[in-house]
């Protein structure tokens, strides 16, 4: 069976930070470039971050910038995400995925994805 799992939601102040993981089962994550994706009630799913099958290729929305760090492990079979200095507007259910075609992060936001873990929600209230 082939599984992401993500992990690591739940509720912050703002300005507080959160690392979100996303495990893999039943194949091996270092085949595939991986997304993280979030989606507001009412908004569209959009893109946050990107890191390549080697991690020499990256990328985020302008929205976390200097925020947010993606990085994997694959030795963990893991991908990460940290989030620091959260905004009430970061709240979302955040998703990862993979796709095993592309090499670059480039345009990542946009591609079809291979898998997608089930979300886990984050949010940022006072």
């Amino acid at each position: 069976q082939l599984q992401l799992v993500e992990s690591g939601g739940g509720l912050v102040q703002p300005g507080g930070s959160l690392r979100l993981s996303c495990a893999a089962s039943g194949f091996t994550l270092g085949d595939y470039l991986i997304g993280w994706f979030r989606q507001a009630p009412g908004k569209e799913r959009e893109g946050v971050s990107c890191i390549s099958r080697s991690g020499g290729s990256w990328n985020y929305a302008d929205s976390v910038k200097g925020r947010f760090t993606i990085s994997r492990d694959n030795a963990k079979n893991t991908v990460y995400l940290q989030m620091n200095s959260l905004k009430p507007e970061d709240t979302a259910t955040y998703y990862c995925a993979v796709e095993g075609s592309y090499a670059s992060c480039s345009g990542y936001a946009a591609r079809r994805y291979d898998y997608w873990g089930q979300g886990t929600q984050v949010t940022v209230s006072s």
